[in-house]
Order: C-alpha cells, then structure tokens, then sequence
C-alpha cells in the first residue's frame, strides 16, 4: 500500500470507477436495494485504501459522475450529496491509512473504514442540510437515510472491504502493509 505515483495505482482507481457504473446496476434491479446495500460505496472505498487519498478522492467524485451520465442512477437531484459523500469516503480512508498504523492489517482498515463511513455521512447530511437543501433536511430524516436505510450496507462494506484488501495482498496484486501479519 505504498503511495508511489505509477499505472497501478491509475489502473485500480479505472477499475473502481468502472464498477461505480456496474455495481448499481445489479443491485437496482431489486426494489430499493441501492438505498440499502450502497453498492457505488465499496469500490470508493477500495480505491483510498489502496490507492491513496487522491485516487480515492478522484474515485469519489467521478464515479457518481459517470454512472448518473451513463445509467441515470444517481438521479440529478442525488448526484451532489453522494458526490460529496463518496469523496469524503475516498479522501478520508486513503488519507488515514496514510497515518494510522497500529501494526495490524485489520485493525488499520476497520480503523480506517468506520471513520471515514461516519466522516462521509456527517459532511453529506450537513452539505444537503446547510447548502444543498437547507431547512428540509431533520436529523431523524438524516439519521435514518445515512445510517438505518442503508445498515444492511454498512455491515456488508464492514465484512466485504477488509477481506478483499487483504486477499489482494495475499496474492501480491498489491504490496503488503505489514509484511508477514495479518
């Protein structure tokens, strides 16, 4: 997880913007399934942990971009605030794996993951709440679409992210944190 400027670091965060595009396209073929699993979350946030903050910024913003353009989905009226969000998400995670290092793959990207989760759902809800729409936003219309819709996803995000990550670095398609730790 080096931050060397390069074609993998370009190709990944290509692949994660790609699957911004795809992945809600699966999972919107089920009623209501993009609000509950986020799907165009995981490659975000793949992308700032593997790559680093500029990526996963860059990842954060064009991903939402492309897929509304291509699919429509994010709709207009929620291309802003998921664009904020999601490049809060890449921005926050690759920016703390920069810093924390507790000497545990795991506990670095649990650490990483639920702060930059909580961080991108603050700055989302008071961008809609003070700037995008202000006045119509309530913590409980907040609460409940950044944290109770969407728990399903969270838990999902939790289980599924740290597992790639890992077995990425276990095949050695990107370099190893700690060499020889889990």
């Amino acid at each position: 997880m080096t931050r060397k400027p390069g074609v993998l670091p370009l190709a990944i965060t290509g692949a994660c913007i790609a699957l911004c595009v795809v992945l809600p396209l699966a999972f919107h073929a089920i009623p209501n399934a993009g609000n509950v699993f986020s799907p165009m979350h995981i490659p975000v946030l793949l992308c700032g942990l593997i790559c680093g903050w500029p990526f996963g910024l860059a990842c954060g913003i064009l991903g939402p971009l492309l897929s509304s353009l291509i699919t429509g989905m994010p709709p207009q009226a929620f291309l802003l605030p998921m664009a904020v969000e999601l490049a809060v998400y890449g921005l926050a995670t690759g920016f703390l794996m920069r810093w924390v290092h507790t000497g545990s793959n795991y506990a670095d990207l649990y650490i990483c993951l639920i702060a930059a989760m909580l961080l991108g759902r603050v700055i989302a809800g008071l961008a809609r709440g003070l700037i995008l729409s202000p006045g119509n936003l309530t913590m409980a219309a907040w609460a409940s679409g950044y944290f109770i819709t969407s728990l399903p996803g969270i838990a999902i995000h939790l289980a599924l992210i740290p597992a790639l990550v890992m077995a990425l670095m276990r095949a050695r398609l990107i370099p190893a944190r700690y060499p020889g730790r889990a």
